[in-house]
Order: C-alpha cells, then structure tokens, then sequence
C-alpha cells in the first residue's frame, strides 16, 4: 500500500467506495463522485491500489503538472499496473518526446482542415437520416453517431470507406471490460497488436497510392529528433499515430452524439428551444461534454511524493483524475448536476488540460454539432428505448453502446 499510515488511519469506516470496474457504478458514478468531492476529495482504493483527485481545482491542476503526474506509464489504471511501454503514442509521452511528436500532427489539425471537412460530414449525415425518416425510430449508435466520426477519421486518414467499419468494431471490441474486474494485463497489448497488424496495410498501400490525407503526410515529414537527428518516422511509430487517431477519434466522439439523444430526450423543454433556434446547437454541445464527458477518468503515474489534504502520495503510486467528477464540481459550476443549455460553461475539462489538451478537438465539435444539426431538421422529437439501450463497458469513455429511440410525430 502506498498511503501513508497516518491517512490509512484516518479514513472512515463509513468511507464512500469508487470502483472504476463496477458497472452499478458506471451506470450513474454522479452521486459517489458527489461524496467524494464533499468527503474525501483524495481518496484511496486499497482493492486496486489507485488514489483519486475528484474536484475541478485538483483535476486542473494536476492535469498541467506533467512532471509529477507522469502520462509516460500510460493514462489508464490497467497500463500503468501492467508496466508496459508503448513508444511513440503521444497521449503516453511526456516531454520532450511529447512536444516533438505532437508538433509533427498539430498543423494536420489546424481549423481550416476541420472546417473544410463539414461539408462532407454534414452530406454523410443526410445519407445517414434520410431513409430512417419513415420508420418510426432509429440507434443513436448503431445507425447514426457511431458511423459519422468513423467516416471523418475515414476521410482525414485515407482509409478506404469500406475497411472503416471493421477498423472501427475492432477498436470497440478491444475496448470492452468485463463486469468486476480490470481486463487481463496483456489485453492492451493483444488489442495494439492487433490494430497494428491491420493499420500496417494502410500505411503501405498509401506509401504506393499518395493521396491528401495524413497518412501521406506522416509518410513524407522530417524532422530533428531530440538528438539532432534528421529522418522521417519509423514504422513503429507511424503505427502508433495512425492508431491514435484512429481510436481516440471514433470512439469519443460517438459517446458524445449518443449522450445528446438520451439527455435531449430527458429535457424536452430544452430541446424545443434548439430544434426552434438551431444557433444553440454549439452551446449544447459544450454543456453535454461537461454535464456527460464522454472520457471520465484519466490516470497518472505520481513521479514524487505529493501531498492532499494532509495525506503524503508516495512516488510510484497512480493518481485517477476524475474529470466527470469535476466538471459537475458545485464549486466551479453552479447547480452542476444540472443540464442547462444556457449556462456559461467555459473551464469544462471534457478535452483534457495542459500540455496533453485533445488534438481533435475542434473535430470533435464540428462532428457533433452538425450530427445534432441534422438530427433536429428531421426529428425535433424523440423518447429514448430504455428497454432496449445498452451502455458500453470500458475503461476509456463513457456512453452507450445501443441507444435505441421512437420518434414523435
């Protein structure tokens, strides 16, 4: 155990109890994220060894101090135990291989490039909503958000529309927990692996077929590496770009269009007043990533002693920086268990802080806001088919795996 024995000594025998692997809990962690915020804002878990910061002032701050809470071990609990090492993903970098790495995307990622994708978003949309017009309801997921940030992704990195599926149901496979218990030690690595293996195809036949896309342009870039070196990437590391990419942007961002059906559909007031004013559509996608942030946890690994609250983290423990938890926090957001489209939501974490601020963010957005756009044109309606919704389980994002609704009208 890495607490200390004074703080062992001093947790209460009525302490609130967090699992990250309970799916009770995962169905609705808002009230012990509650407790944990008001009654042990650090709060240790003897089962899986992790301590937890659960309010947005320690959730920020620790999210910018990349020296102390470490990304390079990884930024899930299951990495960190399992000591793996994974070179050349920048979301498990620190600097400076961080900075370089991330320097070599960013200007892949620039508004402009965004911005130019939504017309091409917006028409797969349509082709998307269209035929479901006349049947009386539709998947959230299966028949709509789940295919628009695969196609996007599609388009940016040039991989053939007809492999994004399976490119897409192999990530989301490999991301699923089973109930109670973390996922084995080697399943990241068999998951990577596997990844891989089919991504590596990708990036040959675009080495022979050059096109617009990222993959090309990963292909093509030099740089000076942290020595001085001059070269391109190395195959590894063209992996481990391309698979990032890959996965952060498909899976995110379908959590998110699935939470705006279920939470539009529980404040109907709400989203009448979208579906007749569809300029607020930005302002619902802000509140929808801090009222539901599709990627709640985030681990750390602690480089050095730290203190909280009276109580000394060791070196070498894990830190979860619960940032669902802090973007509900009553002490940075007013009524924060509360959705409100009209709220001044600037501080959310939903994409991270610091040096580690989600890349795809703008993406992200703009693949929201026009899905919820399109959605509106044609259902302004809806009710959510409880009976038949089903969550997604694991230990990345948040959301639903099925969310079946009947539409209105």
């Amino acid at each position: 155990m890495t607490m200390t024995q004074d703080s062992a000594q001093a947790a209460p025998s009525n302490s609130v109890y967090y699992d990250p692997y309970d799916f009770e809990i995962d169905d609705n962690p808002y009230p012990i994220w509650k407790r944990l915020r008001d009654e042990q804002p650090l709060y240790y878990n003897a089962k899986y060894d992790f301590f937890a910061l659960s309010r947005h002032a320690d959730v920020e701050r620790c999210s910018k101090d990349w020296k102390r809470y470490s990304s390079s071990r990884g930024t899930l609990l299951e990495l960190i135990k399992a000591n793996m090492s994974l070179p050349g993903s920048i979301i498990f970098e620190d600097p400076p291989a961080h900075d370089l790495h991330r320097s070599l995307v960013t200007s892949m990622f620039l508004p402009r490039k965004i911005a130019a994708l939504e017309e091409k978003v917006r028409g797969f949309c349509a082709s998307c909503l269209d035929p479901l017009r006349d049947k009386g309801g539709f998947d959230f997921i299966a028949d709509f958000g789940a295919m628009i940030p695969m196609r996007a992704i599609g388009y940016l990195l040039g991989i053939p529309e007809e492999d994004q599926i399976a490119l897409r149901n192999q990530i989301d496979h490999g991301l699923e927990l089973k109930e109670g218990a973390p996922p084995p030690s080697d399943m990241q690595q068999r998951l990577i692996q596997g990844q891989m293996g089919v991504i590596s195809e990708y990036i040959q036949w675009r080495a022979e077929n050059p096109s617009d896309d990222i993959i090309t342009e990963l292909l093509k870039i030099e740089f000076d590496d942290i020595d001085g070196t001059r070269r391109k990437l190395r195959n590894e590391e063209l992996l481990q770009f391309v698979n990032l990419i890959a996965a952060a942007g498909n899976e995110t961002t379908a959590r998110l269009i699935g939470w705006a059906g279920k939470v539009l559909a529980e404040h109907p007031d709400q989203r009448r007043e979208v579906v007749q004013d569809l300029t607020l559509v930005p302002r619902v996608i802000e509140e929808l990533l801090r009222f539901e942030s599709p990627s709640p946890v985030q681990a750390r690994y602690v480089t050095e002693d730290v203190e909280h609250y009276g109580q000394t983290v060791k070196e070498g423990s894990v830190m979860l920086l619960l940032t669902g938890s802090a973007n509900r926090d009553e002490r940075r957001f007013t009524n924060g268990d509360t959705f409100n489209i009209h709220r001044q939501v600037g501080g959310h974490l939903a994409f991270g802080y610091g040096i580690h601020f989600c890349l795809g963010a703008s993406l992200a957005r703009l693949e929201a806001r026009v899905a919820l756009e399109e959605v509106l044109k044609r259902f302004p309606e809806w009710d959510v088919d409880y009976a038949n919704a089903v969550q997604a389980r694991t230990s990345t994002v948040r959301g639903w795996k099925t969310l079946p609704v009947k539409v209105k009208g």
